[in-house]
C-alpha cells in the first residue's frame, strides 16, 4: 500500500470520514460545473428542495455545446440554447459564479481553471467530464465524476470513494527536437495500455517531467484517463508556483507566503512507498500517432503498423476491428497515408504554448488542397493573448480557419464534426468509433504540430522534416 506520496497527503487531508465497506468520505475542495452534466444533477436538488452547500467552492462555464463560428444568442441549434439557458438559470439561482461567452474568463473548463489560478496545488478537484486528471498538473488530486455525483457534490462537498493505488511513472532523459508532450503520453498509454491504470493514480515524474512547462504537464495528466488511470498527477515545484504566481485567484501578498510554505511540503517524499512503478526514457520517443480506435492503438511515425498474429490473444480482435474500421492494413506505414480534416484545439491541446507549437509549423506554409483546417482557442484567453502575437493571422494566412473558444470537434456536441468516412488529424484525446461526430469518421490523435505537418503535406507527415528539412528521419 503506498505512503508518503503526494496522493496519500491530499487524500488523508481531505477524508471527512470513513464509510461503510472501503469507501471514504472525501472533502471536494472545488467543483467545477458545465452545461453538459449538470441539469440533471440540479433538477435532483430541486426535487428535494435541497440547495448547493458551497456555492463559494463551484465554478461554472460553458464549453461543451457551444458553437465556435457564429456564437450569437441564442444559439442556432435549440437544444444548445436550452442547455445554456438552465446553465444560467441553475447559477444565479444557487449563487455559483459563471464564465460565460464574452466575459473574458469563458473556455473549456479544464483550461480556464488552470488559467485562472482556480486550480492550486494539494486540492481535491471534481468535475462531471472524465478530462479533470488535467488539474493534476498542479499537484492535486483530479476526478471526473457521473451526474449523480455531480448531485452529491453539489449537495454535500463531498463524494464517496475507495481509495486508489499509486503507481509511479517514471520519465527518464529529455524529449528530443519534434518530440511533444502529446507523443510522450501516447507513448505511454500505447505501452501500458489502456486498462493497466484502473484502480489507480498515476503519478507522473523525473528528469524528463519536471523539464515540461506546466501546459504541457497538463496535457500529460490529462490523457492519464485514457489509460484506465482515474487520476494523474504531478509533483508541484517552481514551476508550478511561479505559473500561478501571476493567476488571477492565486492567493496575495502574506495569504501566498502561506501557501506556498504549505505547497512546499505536498510532493511525495523521498521515501515514499508506491504500489507499482514503471520508468521510460524520453529520448527512445519519437513523433506518436493513434492508428486504431482507443488511445492505446498508438505507434511511432517510424514504424510499421503491427501484425494481429505476433500480438497478445487479447489484442488481437481489437486490432483487426480497428484495421477494418479504419480501413488499414497490417505492415502500412502511417506516414504518407492522406488525411481530410485537421484540428487543433481541446482541453489536451489548446492552450497557446499548443497554439504556437503549431504556428511554427504552419508559418510560410499553406493548407494542401482539399483540407479543411482549423483552431479553436481553448478559452477567451487564450484567443486574446494568441491575437495579440499576431498568431491568429499565421494560422489566417496559411488557410486555417480561426474559430471561437469551445470544445468544438473534440467530441462534437456542437456543429463541428466529420462526415461520412473522412479522416481527422486531431490534437484532441479520444479516437473512438463516431467520437468526432461521425458513425464511420475516423480519428488519429497526435500533437498540435504533428495536425500542422498534415494541414500543410495533407498527408501525415514527420513533424521533424519540416523543423529540420535537412535531418535523416
Amino acid at each position: 500500500m503506498s505512503s508518503g506520496t503526494l496522493f496519500d497527503k491530499v487524500w488523508d487531508l481531505h477524508r471527512v470520514s470513513q464509510l461503510s465497506g472501503e469507501s471514504t468520505q472525501l472533502f471536494i475542495g472545488l467543483h467545477l460545473i458545465h452545461e453538459v452534466t449538470s441539469p440533471q444533477a440540479f433538477s435532483a436538488l430541486h426535487e428535494r428542495d435541497l440547495k448547493v452547500r458551497c456555492p463559494n467552492r463551484t465554478v461554472a462555464t460553458v464549453d461543451h455545446i457551444v458553437p465556435t463560428t457564429n456564437q450569437n444568442r441564442p444559439f442556432l441549434d435549440p437544444l444548445a440554447e436550452e442547455m445554456l439557458t438552465t446553465l444560467e438559470r441553475n447559477c444565479s439561482k444557487h449563487n455559483i459564479p459563471l464564465h460565460g461567452i464574452g466575459s473574458g474568463k469563458q473556455g473549456i473548463v479544464h483550461v480556464i481553471a488552470p488559467e485562472l489560478g482556480l486550480t492550486q496545488p494539494g486540492m481535491t478537484i471534481a468535475c462531471g467530464d472524465s478530462h479533470t486528471s488535467t488539474h493534476g498538473a498542479f499537484g492535486t488530486i483530479a476526478f471526473g465524476i457521473g451526474t449523480s455525483q455531480v448531485r452529491d457534490v453539489l449537495a454535500s462537498q463531498t463524494l464517496a470513494m475507495s481509495k486508489l493505488k499509486v503507481r509511479r511513472i517514471w520519465i527518464d532523459g529529455y524529449l528530443n527536437h519534434g518530440v511533444y508532450a502529446k507523443d510522450l503520453i501516447l507513448h505511454v498509454i500505447r505501452m501500458l495500455g489502456v486498462k493497466a491504470g484502473v484502480g489507480y493514480a498515476y503519478e507522473f515524474a523525473g528528469p524528463a517531467i519536471q523539464r515540461l512547462s506546466m501546459e504541457e504537464r497538463m496535457t500529460i495528466c490529462n490523457m492519464s484517463i485514457e489509460g484506465g488511470a482515474r487520476c494523474g498527477y504531478i509533483n508541484p515545484d517552481d514551476i508550478t508556483f511561479k505559473y500561478l504566481n501571476s493567476c488571477p485567484y492565486a492567493p496575495k501578498g502574506d495569504a501566498w507566503d502561506r501557501a506556498l510554505e504549505w505547497w512546499e511540503k505536498l510532493p511525495s517524499e523521498k521515501d515514499a512507498v508506491f504500489d507499482d512503478e514503471v520508468i521510460f526514457d524520453a529520448n527512445e520517443i519519437a513523433p506518436t500517432l493513434t492508428w486504431g480506435i482507443t488511445p492505446g492503438q498508438g505507434i511511432s511515425i517510424d514504424e510499421r503498423l503491427p501484425n494481429p498474429n505476433t500480438l497478445a490473444p487479447s489484442d488481437r480482435q481489437i486490432t483487426l476491428d480497428a484495421y477494418s474500421y479504419m480501413d488499414l492494413k497490417a505492415g502500412m506505414h502511417m506516414k504518407g497515408l492522406p488525411i481530410d480534416v485537421c484540428f487543433i484545439g481541446s482541453c489536451t491541446n489548446g492552450r497557446l504554448s499548443d497554439l504556437k507549437a503549431a504556428a511554427e509549423i504552419v508559418k510560410g506554409n499553406h493548407v494542401a488542397k482539399g483540407i479543411k483546417a482549423f483552431v479553436v482557442p481553448g478559452s477567451e484567453k487564450v484567443a486574446k493573448s494568441a491575437k495579440a502575437i499576431g498568431i491568429d493571422k499565421v494560422f489566417q494566412e496559411a488557410g486555417f480557419e480561426w474559430r471561437e473558444p469551445g470544445c468544438s470537434m473534440c467530441l462534437a456536441m456542437n456543429p463541428d464534426r466529420l462526415n461520412g468516412n473522412q479522416i481527422s488529424a486531431s490534437s484532441s484525446n479520444r479516437n473512438f468509433k463516431g467520437r468526432q461526430g461521425s458513425a464511420s469518421g475516423r480519428t488519429l490523435l497526435m500533437s498540435p504540430a504533428m495536425v500542422a505537418a498534415a494541414a500543410i503535406k495533407g498527408e501525415i507527415t514527420d513533424v521533424r522534416t519540416i523543423l529540420n528539412p535537412h535531418a535523416n528521419h
